[in-house]
């Protein structure tokens, strides 16, 4: 029972799945494409029929019969099936194409909605639904054994099956039923062998994928241009190239021991019992000539349709690799699908539903939160409890690890506490909807991207949600001191800020950063009311972070701001510092009043306050005290 499921998982759901993708093909060209494999199937059937029927009038003739019309006819037959035949291969191309291409296309477009359907990014940074979309992505961008082949693959077993039931048919008239059944018994097992095997075949490449994932990382990092320095400096070359040639020899040994052991062994016996069925129906075909049973024409159509039969056991180039690996990024591409709906549909709720449009008013609390990214991993926000009073800016420090970058995940939904909960105006964020509270927060992540866009739309979308407002791009970028810069470009706010594009430019780290800034800006102007700021000058120098944190209570005076940083000089200005240690709330106070509690903001600022003194000045150099010597 176990292995009957096994094998409809296997061979059957994935088929299963392909050939819901018709609709997505057109019904009218996978139709055409099926009837056109079918014609394909039946052309080889008939061109044996009309060559042994051929034969059979040759040899009639050279008995001292007379030529007449029937020569013509059977010649021209021959000739039309034959004809024929390269035609249905002519139409076969252009519909194959058209029906792989629908068929990716759809494919392609539902894997870009599952990836952004998901509220939160849980799912994008859980390892296996990562891997079931590199799976899927990587087949269909390199446009190479896709859901679209694996669904043309299917059809054109239309044309291999028809074949064969055909000359099994032909058999199967000439000499007996039991001689068609044994030529077609013989085929499967063939098949079998074949199909079969491939199917085991590829679940290996399915196993080793770690080990190549591995000699594709050494192989990138050998010829990448990112480590050739230190490769060249610490002369690492053949440790490298070493290194290599195992990680590619461990997935290779694996490859080959499988494929003896799926293929070689199993088909010896294959072969045998195909040998031996095969054996029986010639020898049966030559007992028939010798006892007169079967003239020339029957013996031409048996022998023609038994070797035929027999060479259809074989590969499927055009349908069997494709089938099955297409197949399998289809089944990728379904798998990753609902793994995404299910953590969807985990996302929690609240009733009744709040509007967010203009809080937090009074503030936003988180009451004794705990999250964990994974059950099971240590726990990185315990029992978290703090205020972000509203029209005020919190600081958010703490050592690597301490919880703060998981915090402003918290606060924009990306995701949900394991326990306790965020208030905004004592309302649970929860009863928000999900884009309308997204509309009312403002980010810059660590990681902010650089789209390769013009520097406007780099700005607005800070608010995608509203109408490109030029004049406010042009005051999110002077308060940031970039209008002047801006306006020196080659297309002033609407050129590309990527190198890569025709009179496009390339941004430094600092200027990028002084981009996502504006880009927060923006939005703090569409409306947003919440503004949080993670490292948000780490690209700038000591000097420009000075002179941004200077303008930073301006610039967002009334609104709600959180401001993450690692450099302490940057936070003392905020109303309220906020010290997270291991997950849980340490300190909380003013600059001077943390400072004279001499508890660890004391200690994390005394440390980076002394990296700018010299402790040990050599002679003539100035110290902490002034010139020695």
């Amino acid at each position: 029972m176990l292995v009957w499921h096994e094998w409809v998982e296997q061979a059957i759901r994935p088929r299963k799945l392909i050939l819901r993708y018709v609709p997505a093909a057109g019904v009218g060209p996978v139709a055409a494409l099926l009837a056109v494999n079918v014609v394909a199937g039946v052309l080889p059937v008939a061109f044996v029929i009309a060559v042994s029927a051929l034969i059979g009038h040759v040899g009639h003739l050279a008995g001292g019969g007379a030529p007449g019309p029937a020569l013509w006819w059977l010649l021209a037959a021959s000739a039309g099936t034959f004809f024929l035949q390269h035609v249905a291969t002519t139409l076969h191309t252009p519909l194959a194409e058209l029906v792989q291409r629908r068929v990716d296309g759809r494919v392609h477009d539902r894997l870009i909605e599952s990836a952004l359907r998901s509220p939160g990014i849980a799912p994008m940074e859980d390892r296996v639904t990562v891997d079931l979309f590199k799976e899927a992505s990587l087949r269909l961008r390199e446009d190479w054994e896709t859901p679209g082949t694996a669904l043309v693959g299917q059809l054109a077993l239309a044309a291999r099956y028809t074949r064969l039931a055909g000359f099994v048919a032909i058999v199967a008239a000439v000499l007996s039923w039991w001689q068609g059944a044994a030529l077609l018994a013989a085929t499967l097992v063939f098949r079998y062998g074949q199909r079969g095997g491939l199917r085991r075949y590829s679940r290996v490449w399915q196993e080793i994928t770690p080990l190549v994932t591995r000699s594709d990382y050494l192989r990138d990092l050998a010829t990448g241009r990112a480590a050739g320095k230190e490769i060249r400096v610490f002369g690492l070359a053949g440790w490298l190239a070493g290194r290599h040639a195992r990680a590619v020899r461990d997935w290779l040994d694996r490859v080959w021991r499988e494929r003896r052991r799926i293929y070689l062994y199993p088909y010896l016996g294959f072969s045998a019992i195909g040998l031996v069925i095969g054996a029986l129906v010639l020898v049966s075909v030559a007992h028939a000539v010798g006892t007169g049973g079967l003239t020339l024409t029957g013996l031409s159509l048996v022998l023609q349709a038994t070797v035929a039969a027999l060479l259809l056991g074989d590969h499927y180039p055009e349908s069997d690799v494709p089938s099955q690996f297409g197949m399998w990024a289809a089944t990728s591409q379904d798998s990753f699908d609902r793994r995404i709906t299910a953590a969807t549909r985990q996302l929690p709720v609240r009733r009744p539903a709040a509007d967010p449009v203009g809080l937090p008013r009074t503030g936003i609390s988180l009451d004794r939160v705990d999250f964990r990214y994974a059950a099971g991993s240590p726990p990185v926000l315990r029992g978290l409890s703090l205020e972000l009073p509203a029209g005020r800016c919190t600081a958010l420090v703490g050592v690597n690890g301490a919880g703060k970058t998981t915090l402003v995940k918290l606060l924009t939904r990306l995701y949900e506490p394991e326990d306790g909960a965020v208030l905004v105006d004592g309302i649970d964020l929860r009863r928000f909807p999900v884009q309308a509270w997204r509309r009312q927060v403002s980010v810059i992540f660590q990681d902010f991207i650089r789209y390769e866009l013009s520097l406007a739309e780099n700005v607005a979308l800070g608010a995608a949600h509203v109408p490109l407002d030029v004049e406010a791009v042009r005051d999110a970028l002077r308060q940031v001191g970039l209008l002047e810069f801006a306006t020196r470009l080659p297309h002033g706010l609407h050129t590309p800020v990527s190198g890569g594009y025709a009179g496009g430019t390339d941004l430094s780290g600092g200027q990028w950063q002084r981009v996502a800034i504006a880009r927060s800006l923006y939005a703090v102007g569409a409306g947003a009311k919440l503004l949080v700021l993670d490292e948000p000058t780490a690209a700038l120098d000591i000097r420009a972070e000075a002179a941004f944190f200077r303008q930073f209570a301006t610039l967002t005076r009334g609104v709600t701001s959180l401001l993450i940083s690692h450099r302490l000089s940057s936070v003392r200005h905020a109303d309220r510092i906020v010290v997270l240690d291991g997950g849980a709330r340490a300190e909380v106070g003013g600059h001077d009043e943390l400072i004279a509690r001499d508890g660890l903001y004391a200690r994390m600022f005394r440390l980076q306050a002394d990296r700018f003194l010299d402790p040990a000045p050599r002679d003539g150099q100035v110290g902490r005290t002034g010139v020695s010597g």
